[in-house]
């Protein structure tokens, strides 16, 4: 039985519907990778509880009605569908680890897969989309599935208070305070990589930034995450969501 969003209260509903567009944009973007992959949300007013898909849904499909409410000991507390082992895993230690972190994107999109793949996979201060993860990337180095939570505490020390953990050979975890804050760095960074992965494949040197101009840019871009006093990030995810309105509207249901 789909999970009755009229019964629910303004703000649950909302980060239902939100978290709904985030696994439709991931599809849109390329970012899925079949059934697996996994995003999670805090329940409105909880910290001990999140939003998952049921396992067996294609992201293409995912509704707002459709998500479970898991809680960290894995005891699913409404909705209906199976709760896969490896998004439990990583994502319950993840966020009891980091309390701010209200949002947890994984996904093994193409290039910051690519990027995860190299010898040395730094996120090089090359372009403008990446310097604004500067400083804000951490790594973990791949040891197999998630089929125990000591592999999702791992990856929570791993990330410390970083916003990024790139997983070695693996894919990618994004963190956020909420699912327009957490898909907005899952898209920033693999816009990040694909451009280093690109520049890479050329076979010339790729040129970074100086140092001065990525201090400078690395502040401007606190200084410019409001534009008229609206958040930039929001503006952003609120645009995805109206094309997805024009597109596929039975996200929001």
């Amino acid at each position: 039985m789909r999970f009755d969003l009229a019964a629910c209260d303004s703000a649950e509903r909302q980060a239902r519907i939100d978290l709904a567009a985030a696994h439709r944009l991931a599809v849109y973007y390329g970012y899925h990778e079949g059934i697996d992959n996994h995003f999670t949300l805090l329940l409105p007013g909880h910290a001990d509880r999140f939003l998952l898909a049921p396992f067996g849904l294609h992201w293409s499909e995912v509704r707002a009605s459709d998500f479970l409410v898991v809680d960290f000991a894995g005891n699913v507390l409404a909705g209906e569908g199976p709760v896969e082992d490896t998004a439990f895993h990583i994502h319950a230690p993840l966020h009891a680890a980091r309390p701010d972190v209200r949002c947890v994107m994984h996904t093994h999109m193409p290039y910051a897969t690519a990027l995860s793949m190299l010898e040395d996979p730094t996120l090089l201060m090359a372009s403008q989309n990446a310097i604004g993860f500067n400083g804000l990337i951490a790594l973990c180095d791949y040891a197999g599935f998630a089929l125990d939570s000591s592999e999702g505490a791992r990856m929570a020390r791993a990330l410390g208070d970083n916003m990024v953990l790139l997983l070695r050979n693996h894919g990618v975890v994004t963190t956020g305070s909420s699912v327009a804050d957490a898909f907005n760095t899952l898209y920033f960074f693999e816009r990040a990589a694909m451009t280093q992965i690109l520049a890479q494949s050329s076979g010339q040197a790729v040129r970074s930034v100086p140092d001065a101009v990525l201090r400078r840019t690395v502040e401007q871009y606190t200084t410019s995450a409001k534009v008229e006093g609206l958040d930039r990030i929001e503006l952003h995810f609120v645009a995805l969501k109206r094309m997805l309105d024009r597109r596929e509207p039975d996200y929001a249901s």
